[in-house]
């Protein structure tokens, strides 16, 4: 129930798009990293609201490349969730990759090493899991669409 009304808050808060402002001080990689973290934010909540118990955010392992940006169950399955954020221009030319599309090979093998670890870690080996991909494309003056993809793809 909380959940719920937190996100029913952000969803309001978001109503004119999740994009860093258009602030001259900031680099666009500056802009770039608060959209995400905006985004990861919003998709927390948004999982949360689904019924998704988390249980970790933006693990990482010293020494590995990669992270986990959540890892929540959703009913008896762990998921591991990468959230890939996207602004999109209202011009209405396609933008270079989707958010789906961001998630190349690479990154998948990625995110599938750090969560054998993650399983590992905490001794839970045998414990059903799958990986999900929750994209989110904002656009300035509008609501955030989201996309959740569960069992994306395997390991």
């Amino acid at each position: 129930m909380l959940a719920r009304m937190v996100f029913a808050a952000m969803n309001f808060a978001a109503r004119k798009g999740l994009a860093a402002p258009d602030d001259p001080s900031l680099t666009m990689k500056q802009r770039s990293r608060v959209t995400g973290i905006r985004g990861e934010t919003y998709a927390y909540w948004y999982l949360r609201s689904k019924g998704y118990l988390m249980v970790a955010r933006n693990y990482t392992v010293p020494g590995l490349k990669g992270e986990i940006d959540m890892a929540g169950y959703d009913g008896g399955v762990l998921a591991f969730v990468e959230v890939k954020t996207r602004t999109v221009a209202n011009t209405g030319a396609r933008q270079v990759a989707t958010a789906e599309e961001a998630v190349n090979a690479e990154k998948r093998r990625n995110v599938s090493r750090m969560a054998q670890q993650f399983l590992r870690a905490r001794r839970i080996e045998k414990e059903p899991y799958r990986f999900d991909v929750l994209a989110i494309e904002t656009r300035a003056g509008s609501r955030p669409q989201i996309r959740l993809h569960k069992g994306a793809y395997t390991s």
